[in-house]
């Protein structure tokens, strides 16, 4: 790639170890990014990913670290400006879904699920603000979803915690962009991966077919949103809630 968009930037990918995570970090390191990732199960994968991505000259890591957890969040952070020397770009992309009616909805999973998707943000962003004010400098992206702005039935944990994250996303911009810090979510809509490929093909389509742009999108659609709020392309942007969805909200 002639131009890198993010050489010289460190930055941190939580739940990279597939899908969108993947592509995002993929993406990054051929931007010259140094990369540190989280992950939850796999190691071998994260092993994988990091000769993936070291192939591109850069330098990459992976972590296993539960981001939902607070004190995990802070050691990860610590950890990495150990390993890296700084911090320059968080991609809050951990997630996972436990889809029910609300009427058979347990507590536990609306719980887990608001952990996972929604505390961990908080974690991590409060964990990373001590070394981006410091540096003057930061951009935080987090990965919402379509199914936060307009809601969805049988995912009402999930819709409110990407909904909850638009609405964080919008203050901690309003905090730090005093000291240079941005704060930007991503809400991809239809993004067809490992998931989604266990789907019926029909159901697939049927997705497809309502969509304006008449496809599913791919992971690295989204990771060239990120790669914008990452880059100094979007110095003056903040606050904002970027739909990569192919028009499905249109």
């Amino acid at each position: 790639m002639s131009i890198q968009l993010l050489a010289g930037k460190v930055a941190i990918i939580t739940g990279a170890s597939r899908g969108i995570g993947s592509g995002i970090t993929k993406l990054f390191a051929q931007h010259g990014a140094d990369v540190a990732f989280t992950y939850s199960a796999s190691a071998e994968a994260a092993q994988q990913l990091e000769h993936e991505l070291t192939a591109y000259g850069v330098k990459a890591k992976g972590y296993q670290s539960n981001a939902a957890n607070f004190n995990e969040a802070q050691l990860l952070v610590d950890q990495v400006v150990a390993d890296f020397g700084t911090v320059d770009v968080l991609v809050n992309n951990a997630g996972i879904t436990k889809d029910n009616l609300l009427m058979r909805m347990s507590e536990e999973d609306f719980d887990r699920v608001m952990e996972v998707n929604l505390k961990s943000v908080f974690n991590l962003t409060k964990a990373v603000q001590r070394i981006m004010l410091k540096n003057r400098k930061g951009s935080i992206i987090n990965m919402s979803s379509v199914v936060g702005v307009k809601g969805n039935a049988g995912q009402a944990n999930y819709a409110a915690s990407k909904a909850g994250m638009i609405g964080f996303t919008k203050s901690i911009a309003l905090e730090l962009g005093s000291r240079n810090i941005r704060c930007n979510a991503i809400a991809p809509g239809f993004i067809e991966t490992e998931m989604t490929a266990k789907l019926q093909p029909d159901v697939v389509q049927g997705w497809r077919d309502s969509i304006p742009l008449k496809r599913g999108g791919t992971p690295e659609d989204v990771a060239n949103a990120c790669v914008f709020f990452a880059s100094d392309m979007s110095a003056y942007v903040t606050g904002q809630v970027l739909n990569v969805d192919g028009g499905m909200l249109t």
